[in-house]
């Protein structure tokens, strides 16, 4: 279709309501303007996921959605993985304290492929030794977490903070840890 040469573009877009998937209770993310449905499947949508919970505490996570189908003037969006921001990151990395830091490849019960990105803070320093100790053993608690959950609840656990802190008491024996999170969560599949 030849668009006339006095007629503004932004005047044809038609504008769709983006709704989160079911895990996040299918809440409304915002609008979004394209041309047609098509244009609109498979764009990202970045969005702070307290504008969904209206929870204070999650204030510093982005939330990563695909539009994966639109019908009429909805756009339902799919889970793409979170992110927690730089600066809260940086807000418990302190002096005097060690971190350890793993990327683990996981599957989870339904068989959705993940990349879990996790961070663990000790209360004081601690030798080389114990850090590999607790890289270790992140790695093989979250290796088992995902065997036995499917993925809407490795997600649920994982934004309510439960995973993160059955994690921080298993790690426990190993030095004092004072924090565990996850920094990012990547959905592959």
């Amino acid at each position: 279709m030849a668009i006339a040469k006095g007629i503004d573009k932004w005047k044809l877009k038609k504008w769709f309501s983006v709704y989160a998937p079911k895990t996040l209770n299918g809440a409304l993310v915002g609008e979004m303007p394209a041309n047609d449905e098509k244009s609109a499947v498979g764009r990202n949508i970045i969005v702070s996921l307290d504008t969904l919970t209206h929870n204070p505490s999650h204030a510093y996570t982005n939330i990563s959605l695909k539009v994966t189908e639109v019908k009429g003037e909805a756009a339902q969006t799919r889970l793409m993985g979170f992110e927690l921001l730089s600066s809260y990151i940086r807000s418990f990395v302190r002096r005097y304290r060690s971190i350890s830091t793993a990327v683990i490849p996981a599957t989870s019960k339904d068989g959705t492929s993940m990349v879990v990105k996790l961070i663990a803070v000790t209360r004081q320093r601690t030798a080389a030794t114990k850090t590999r100790s607790i890289r270790h053993d992140m790695s093989s608690f979250t290796n088992l977490f995902f065997k036995e959950n499917n993925s809407d609840s490795i997600v649920a656990a994982m934004l309510e903070g439960k995973f993160q802190a059955e994690m921080g008491a298993k790690l426990g024996h190993i030095a004092g840890i004072s924090k565990v999170e996850v920094r990012k969560l990547e959905i592959v599949a």
